[in-house]
């Protein structure tokens, strides 16, 4: 246990740096910067990744349960959480799970806008 929480420590750092890093020196661009390119990048980036490897995982057997930890659930988790969650979508969909599908990906939206509007509310009581 210990080591597998490691692993998932080790990616999840290395993935919030490099993260850090493309917020650094992507920022925001477009009109009055208002498009967040930096999360753009990383959560596109993040989605191909996390299909990359669950991909060759599955195709050639590649990847160990402690580097499915270390690369997908610590990596691409520190990277960005909306390859995990485009990834579950994926999966709902390749099971024909349509109305969860659809139940999920607009809740997890809404709920999410939701409740960054509401954390910014109570910070401001």
């Amino acid at each position: 246990m210990i080591k597998q929480l490691l692993l998932v420590c080790i990616g999840g750092g290395a993935g919030s740096a490099l993260r850090f890093l493309i917020s650094f020196v992507t920022g925001r661009c477009g009109p009055a910067g208002l498009f967040p390119l930096a999360t753009f990048i990383v959560n596109v980036t993040g989605c191909i990744l996390i299909g990359l490897l669950i991909g060759f995982a599955d195709r050639y057997e590649v990847l160990d349960r402690n580097m499915k930890l270390l690369l997908i659930t610590g990596f691409c988790g520190g990277y960005t959480t909306f390859s995990t969650f485009s990834l579950e979508n994926i999966q709902l969909l390749e099971g024909h799970h349509y109305l969860t599908f659809a139940v999920y990906t607009s809740g997890s939206l809404a709920a999410g806008i939701a409740a960054v509007a509401l954390g910014i509310f109570l910070s401001r009581l």
